[in-house]
């Protein structure tokens, strides 16, 4: 294991805001900080997961970091190295990081494993669609091989697997296949890749029918029209330490509802009236990380959808968890959100 000493890094105070605490969980080499009052005692700890869980209750990241932050944090002890160890290794499963408190609760030094939980070994890559939404712009092109930022939309895909770590991955191709198979020959790839070759479409789930053994590893469904720079190893994560069997990616979306609603009270009169709302949800973000018993699930060379697939899971009793994303996030399946994205400044600087 590794000590860490200098902690300026890795502490903030409990008003801190989340947003601001996020930048500097990202920007450290481990993903933690630790939230310490003026005398550096320790008050709480907050991790990625921590913040996201914050943003499925709807917390803004304006909020301060005393309202997401863990305050039934594990801590060790100054000279209890042996039982230090012990709830670092926590019976074999690493929880990540373990603060080090003196007699008086302050931090002395941070415990964090030299060996990490490891990340996504696999990714299946939905890329058979028709793209009907784009018209015209698909009668000869497949979806995922229209330019955004200069490059096809399969580049960004994989770009972003590759930058995360994830080690292989298959790409369902079906309409205008030879497209996707002579992009992805010429392209100088940095994961294994393999092709699923759908004979008739199999919705955005079949293709898992057909994907080799995976072991014990879970697999990242990633839909071909979704552009991100999500954290795929905070995903990874999330996925772990919870001991989800599955965990979707959401995405808040805001609308805005053009009339006045009209509130009523239970016994049907008027009860308000509010102009123009802003109705706020969490929708599927186009990113699926499953368990091989999910895998298991998929029917046999027959076409199955994403939502089918994830009501059969939960039917049978296997968890699944929400993974909000407040990293940069389009999907680009209409003209609208591709012309948008195109022109999307953030989309322009990503490199491969």
């Amino acid at each position: 294991m590794k000590h860490i000493r200098s902690l300026d890094t890795y502490a903030c105070s409990p008003g801190t805001p989340t947003r601001r605490a996020m930048s500097r969980l990202n920007d450290s080499a481990h993903l933690f900080q630790l939230v310490v009052d003026t005398e550096r005692r320790l008050l709480g700890t907050l991790t990625d997961g921590d913040i996201r869980r914050g943003l499925l209750r709807g917390l803004p990241l304006e909020a301060p970091v005393e309202e997401c932050m863990h305050t039934n944090f594990v801590a060790g002890r100054v000279g209890c190295d042996a039982e230090n160890l012990a709830l670092l290794s926590n019976n074999g499963r690493q929880v990540g990081f373990l603060p080090v408190l003196d007699s008086s609760g302050r931090v002395v030094e941070v415990l964090v494993p030299d060996v990490g939980e490891g990340g996504i070994d696999w990714a299946l890559v939905m890329a058979g669609g028709f793209g009907r939404r784009l018209g015209e712009r698909t009668s000869q092109t497949p979806k995922p091989l229209l330019p955004v930022g200069g490059r096809p939309i399969l580049d960004h895909v994989l770009a972003n697997l590759e930058s995360s770590g994830v080690r292989a991955a298959y790409v369902a191709v079906h309409y205008l296949a030879d497209q996707i198979k002579q992009f992805l020959e010429r392209r100088s790839n940095r994961l294994k890749i393999s092709l699923i070759e759908e004979n008739k479409p199999l919705g955005t789930a079949g293709a898992l029918g057909k994907v080799a053994n995976l072991g014990r590893s879970p697999i990242l469904v990633v839909n071909g029209d979704v552009i991100t720079n999500v954290d795929l190893g905070a995903l990874h994560t999330f996925h772990v330490r919870h001991g989800f069997d599955a965990t979707v990616c959401v995405s808040r979306y805001e609308v805005e509802v053009p009339f006045g609603v009209i509130r009523r009270g239970d016994d049907g009169l008027f009860a308000g009236l509010d102009e123009k709302p802003r109705i706020s949800n969490f929708v599927a973000a186009g990113l699926y990380y499953l368990s091989p018993e999910f895998v298991a699930l998929v029917p046999d060379n027959r076409p199955v959808d994403m939502p089918e697939l994830l009501n059969l899971g939960r039917e049978v009793g296997l968890r699944i968890g929400l993974f909000p994303i407040h990293e940069f996030w389009t999907d680009v399946g209409r003209p609208s959100d591709l012309d948008a994205a195109d022109a999307n400044p953030i989309i322009s600087r990503r490199g491969r």
